[in-house]
């Protein structure tokens, strides 16, 4: 089963989120089921219900959708996103064995430090000449730099080498660079 991740304007422009998902515990039938929700940018709050079967996750996120419909939490698209690039300079054109530590280690903080507080998901990494490149797909991108920094400082990976840069969806090669500033050129990814 995949995860619902549903999203909410307040009438002061809070942006709100909600998301369900059911993973079962490793060689068993039984798993949990988890509700993730709070406000986009902060710590969220999360509920378990354990030892939950397969048929009762369904009817449990079947009901967690209609009560979403009904407060006005809805999924958002893609289109509805921006994106955040998180580059890395590397030393050498292809990247070394460090360098691929630092992917792993940056996309594993990054996933886990974003869903939490509602920000957004990884979508890909890739080595393009002497950059590292991270994808995160994002509702709120200005945010998510914010704490994209905070995750990387408190993980204490290399921050004397990052480059972060914004674009819309639809363009983005348009990518624009928002840490450090001012920007010493054009932000590119290739």
């Amino acid at each position: 089963m995949s995860i619902l991740r549903t999203y909410r304007r307040d009438e002061d422009g809070t942006l709100k989120f909600r998301e369900a998902w059911f993973s079962t515990y490793e060689g068993e039938e039984l798993g949990q089921f988890v509700i993730n929700h709070g406000t986009v940018g902060h710590v969220s709050s999360t509920e378990t219900a354990k030892d939950v079967t397969d048929a009762t996750a369904e009817s449990l996120l079947a009901a967690f959708a209609e009560q979403c419909q009904e407060d006005g939490f809805v999924a958002i698209t893609d289109e509805q996103q921006g994106w955040v690039f998180v580059q890395y300079a590397l030393k050498t054109a292809t990247g070394t064995d460090r360098d691929k530590y630092l992917q792993t280690t940056a996309k594993e903080a990054l996933t886990g430090h974003l869903a939490w507080r509602g920000l957004g998901t990884v979508e890909s990494t890739d080595f393009a000449t002497r950059k590292l490149n991270i994808r995160i797909l994002s509702p709120e991108p200005k945010k998510a730099v914010g704490a994209i920094k905070t995750c990387l400082r408190e993980a204490k990976l290399d921050f004397t080498k990052l480059s972060i840069a914004t674009a819309p969806y639809e363009a983005p090669e348009s990518a624009k660079q928002a840490f450090p500033l001012p920007a010493k050129g054009t932000f590119s990814l290739v």
